[in-house]
């Protein structure tokens, strides 16, 4: 018997290791084994309703709670913080006060990230706000194309986070807590609801770069923490191949691979009926999902199908590792069934600099987002579909000099805007103080962001944990939270 499991070990152990085109996803997988609770681990394949055959599982009995508004989530995160102060928070108090002492009133006894110990000024807007579309929203010209989209879009001035550097306001953004390891928020969705591409993941992640100081964003902000792995984001590449050896290697046919892994599988069932890890249903789903990916990923990036109208809309080319080109993908993910997108674009951390890289980040970014807004509504998505665009926290009132105006990180205060299935459109919600400092009207958090999203999608945050370590654990955490009724339809 000894000599049978050894045996059966080692041809485990060659053939997860062996590179025969099976995708970087199957081998993530592999290796992300995570260790869950005992209440987590036993019974999930028969509580969940889990299929092991099936590369993207249902989601969990019971869900959704009520009749969702929305089937999809496309997160666009301008990553590094941009400012509010030269997007959608008009400030002309602020203006006025450029270059004065900032008064003490506003920042005593208040976390700062770089500015501490130095003499606080005011720095006035780098740009000119104007209102627009029948709603009159106040948008900036750095955004020129945003402010045609003034009608669509409900932006929310009175944001607040809890942490003042990148990588912990990320992790709290995306995961609810600054705690490493929790799952992300599109895990979370995955998770409940399941997803409806039988070949594609259910949650995809896609990242950019162009702008200053584009700060590295870490592949847990899109892991499944103690979730089964299954529910990971996966990224694909915005340059090259979109996932790593997903072409088979020269000689092997898609019957020899099929082979191949039906063979797996079945040692991966023997194996999971003797330990009842539900992470082996991850194995088993990951490597199905990767051989199905062969077929769907090379036609997902082929933009031959595109109009040639739509890739100048877009501003897209396939391949070329752009936020136009992600924003193109982003659509095309979504109408085949993915369930959560998550778009990064790399640069908006503006210590220094900030009218200069306002200009290259909106450049890069502007147009393609109200062209994905524009192409999900002539397509009738729109309806169904909840964008969501901002950063991890905005940038301070006050000057920061490095290589011209620059802001620091700032958390009491900033912007983002939502729109889609069941958001009010052309509308603003919140406010910050006279100088952008605080949010002091309808002030909204960063949790009750994410209970907003969930219950669009049909999800009641409070009914919606996993017992993990002996605690219900929630997206939402345990601190109140609130969905905002009052952007709403």
């Amino acid at each position: 018997m000894f000599h049978h499991h050894a045996n059966l070990a080692n041809r485990r152990t060659f053939l997860s290791r062996t590179g025969v085109g099976l995708g970087s996803t199957a081998f993530s997988a592999l290796m992300a084994r995570d260790l869950m609770a005992g209440d987590l681990k036993a019974g999930e394949s028969s509580a969940s309703g889990i299929n092991a055959s099936s590369p993207n599982a249902a989601g969990r009995s019971g869900l959704p709670h009520h009749s969702p508004k929305i089937k999809r989530v496309i997160f666009l995160c301008m990553a590094g913080g941009p400012s509010h102060l030269e997007t959608f928070d008009h400030k002309p108090e602020l203006a006025a006060m450029d270059g004065k002492p900032m008064p003490a009133s506003f920042t005593d006894g208040q976390p700062i990230a770089q500015l501490q110990g130095q003499e606080l000024k005011c720095q006035g807007p780098l740009t000119k706000f104007q209102r627009y579309g029948k709603s009159g929203q106040w948008i900036s010209d750095f955004l020129p194309y945003h402010q045609k989209m003034a009608d669509d879009i409900c932006v929310i001035r009175s944001m607040v986070t809890e942490q003042i550097n990148h990588d912990p306001a990320h992790t709290f953004m995306n995961t609810g807590t600054a705690i490493s390891g929790r799952p992300s928020m599109g895990s979370w969705v995955t998770y409940g609801l399941g997803a409806e591409s039988e070949n594609l993941p259910g949650f995809v992640v896609l990242t950019s770069v162009g702008g200053r100081n584009p700060q590295p964003i870490a592949s847990r902000q899109w892991a499944s923490g103690f979730l089964p792995s299954r529910y990971q984001g996966v990224e694909f590449s915005s340059s090259g191949q979109p996932v790593n050896y997903v072409n088979p290697p020269t000689g092997i046919t898609r019957q020899q691979q099929r082979r191949l892994i039906d063979t797996i599988n079945d040692l991966n069932q023997q194996r999971g009926q003797q330990t009842l890890d539900p992470e082996i249903e991850t194995r088993l789903s990951t490597y199905e999902m990767a051989f199905r990916m062969q077929t769907s990923v090379p036609e997902l990036a082929n933009f031959s199908d595109e109009t040639q109208e739509t890739l100048e809309m877009y501003g897209a080319a396939a391949g070329d590792g752009s936020y136009a080109s992600n924003c193109l993908l982003a659509r095309r993910l979504a109408e085949r069934g993915v369930r959560f997108i998550q778009l990064y674009h790399r640069g908006w951390d503006h210590h220094g600099g900030l009218e200069k890289y306002m200009n290259i980040c909106c450049s890069l970014t502007d147009k393609p987002t109200w062209a994905l807004l524009t192409d999900l509504k002539r397509l009738g998505m729109l309806d169904d579909t909840l964008i969501i665009w901002g950063g991890e926290f905005g940038r301070t009132p006050m000057f920061q000099g490095k290589g011209g105006a620059g802001r620091d990180h700032h958390i009491k205060g900033f912007s983002m805007w939502m729109a889609g299935g069941g958001v009010k459109a052309g509308y603003g919600h919140g406010a910050t103080d006279e100088l952008g400092y605080h949010a002091v009207d309808q002030v909204v958090h960063v949790r009750d962001l994410h209970a907003t999203m969930l219950h669009l999608l049909g999800i009641d945050h409070k009914r919606f944990s996993v017992k993990f370590q002996g605690l219900d654990m929630r997206l939402t955490g345990v601190e109140p939270c609130h969905v905002i009724n009052d952007i709403l339809v």
